[in-house]
């Protein structure tokens, strides 16, 4: 049996509806994508509130034409800015004359863990673990029928901002759609992306948007880390189309097509006018341009990094995502050298949409679909009972 499912990805220069056809198998097709550029948000607003609806409705109107099909309707992801990320470390003592784990003491965890959170102003839109630990052995996803007197957890929780959800909810109405559900945007893009093996090694995953940078570490099935940074690749472009005197999106051109290091083969890049006339700039002057914010940005990144107070292994491995310098050759050697860490690509989980600038509306609608199977059958094993407490 099939269904349909629609979400929608709220970006800082874009705004992604998917439409996606998905089996009892759990394959997924996508069969409708509608992409709107708009002014995004920064500090948690919408810089133009008033373009919002027509580029939430031009969005979902392409992906139905595609689809053929009408949703009615639409989950919704909340973007880093308008989320934050708390992590919880709890315990409770193993009760019995043969004390082990049971599923009531990892309930009993979840339990304390949600009291903890209820004071944090927003709402709760996903909870999950990032590792369990009996005793004093080793961390682990699966503590049940381990043996000891003591079981400590780290549990990992989004928060979402109110006011991003009263107003999405408000302006799918506006456009004759529903509010299905509201979900990390962040969460999915990490969970789809980086395996369970690179996250029991804690993995760092850096998302180069339009209007700001995402930080973020990874540990078992949580996000344990999270930072917005208000720089990003539309803030390259601004400083080229000042110093260069050209069009933003002429200058957004020459941003994605440069190279970064020293073996660039790209010596000019010429640009269009507004007159119509062709203009050539060389490298050197682009890069004049270019680099100081590049290296504010990187900066940023480190710093982030470093006072996050994350742990990071020898095989903590670091992942470059977002259309702001993942696209660019050199972009992740140069992130690599200023953290002195090999830093990879994400790597692609779909034909259709496999660009970077679309990882996290693919993530999202893993995060949604997982979630309803999870939801609508019964899993069995480990991962299946915390799967219960996360969506329950």
């Amino acid at each position: 049996m099939r269904s349909t499912i629609s979400v929608i990805d709220f970006g800082t220069s874009k705004i992604v509806a998917l439409i996606a056809e998905v089996s009892a198998r759990q394959r997924c097709d996508i069969i409708g994508a509608g992409t709107t550029p708009y002014d995004g948000y920064s500090n948690a607003r919408w810089n133009n509130g008033a373009q919002v609806n027509e580029a939430i409705s031009t969005a979902i109107a392409t992906a139905e034409e595609q689809a053929r099909a009408s949703v009615k309707g639409v989950y919704a992801g909340v973007p880093g800015q308008f989320s934050k990320v708390y992590s919880f470390e709890v315990k409770v003592d193993l009760q019995g004359a043969d004390p082990h784990v049971t599923s009531r003491d990892i309930a009993s965890l979840f339990a304390l863990a949600d009291e903890q959170v209820q004071g944090i102003p927003g709402t709760p839109i996903h909870r999950s673990p990032a590792w369990f630990v009996v005793d004093d052995g080793k961390k682990t996803l699966e503590p049940l029928n381990q043996h000891g007197n003591e079981l400590r957890a780290l549990i990992s929780y989004v928060v979402a901002d109110r006011f991003f959800i009263e107003d999405i909810t408000q302006r799918l109405l506006a456009v004759g759609k529903t509010a299905n559900g509201f979900f990390s945007t962040p969460m999915g893009q990490a969970m789809l992306f980086i395996s369970e093996t690179d996250r029991d090694r804690t993995a760092l995953l850096i998302d180069v948007g339009y209007l700001n940078t995402e930080v973020m570490a990874v540990e078992g099935d949580a996000i344990i880390f999270h930072k917005t940074l208000p720089l990003g690749g539309g803030h390259m472009a601004a400083d080229l189309a000042y110093g260069l005197e050209i069009p933003l999106d002429s200058a957004e051109q020459v941003k994605r097509g440069f190279e970064f290091g020293q073996g660039s083969a790209k010596t000019s890049f010429d640009v269009v006018l507004s007159n119509g006339a062709t203009q050539a700039f060389s490298r050197e002057k682009v890069a004049d341009i270019l680099m100081p914010r590049v290296e504010e940005l990187c900066e940023a990144i480190v710093k982030a990094v470093r006072d996050s107070a994350v742990r990071l292994g020898n095989w903590s491995p670091v992942y470059l995502t977002g259309g702001g310098l993942a696209i660019n050759k050199g972009g992740r050697e140069l992130l690599s050298e200023k953290l002195e860490r090999p830093v990879r690509e994400l790597p692609r989980k779909a034909v259709k949409l496999s660009s970077a600038i679309y990882s996290s509306s693919l993530g999202l609608l893993d995060l949604i679909i997982d979630t309803r199977n999870s939801a609508g059958a019964e899993q069995s094993g480990v991962r299946g009972f915390f799967r219960s407490l996360i969506s329950g």
